[in-house]
């Protein structure tokens, strides 16, 4: 663990977090969940976190690490067609991590995941949070279409805000 990290984090305020993510993008950003959730069967969340604060900070967690604890605790695998995916944005870090579960990621892949990162964090080093996040979320659900297309109304099974931390 480096000290360049931990200073970082406990100087990322979560001040900082809602400045970027402001309310009118933070509804951009679910009507962007909501959207690609009219063309598949499978189940996005977002979640973006300003730093790692106490355990999680000082026993080094990695941004893939906090990501599926996160998939954990919010039970995006809890999908009937394990087709749950989660885009986590650690923003002390400047990281992007996508989790998906094991239906889905069995089809598209750690590459296919790596690449929507990858064209996030290039926006988001430009600046454009908002432009990152939504073109991620339209990318997550173009690969949840083309493998887990709309059948009927289906059901949202997991709530379509944000979560901020």
């Amino acid at each position: 663990m480096g000290i360049k990290r931990i200073g970082r984090h406990l100087l990322e305020h979560h001040w900082r977090v809602r400045r970027i993510f402001t309310p009118a993008v933070l509804a951009a950003i679910e009507q962007a969940i909501k959207a690609g959730e009219a063309t598949h069967s499978g189940q996005s969340r977002f979640v973006v976190e300003g730093a790692l604060d106490g355990v999680p900070l000082f026993k080094n967690q990695s941004a893939r690490e906090r990501a599926l604890d996160i998939f954990s605790h919010l039970r995006i695998w809890d999908t009937a067609h394990n087709s749950g995916v989660l885009i986590y944005l650690l923003l002390a870090d400047r990281q992007v991590e996508i989790i998906a579960d094991r239906g889905i990621d069995a089809k598209v892949g750690a590459a296919g995941w790596e690449k929507i990162c990858a064209d996030m964090e290039t926006e988001f080093s430009s600046g454009n949070f908002e432009r990152g996040v939504i073109q991620g979320i339209e990318a997550v659900s173009r690969q949840l279409a083309a493998h887990f297309p709309k059948h009927g109304a289906g059901k949202n099974e997991l709530p379509d805000a944000p979560v901020v931390m």
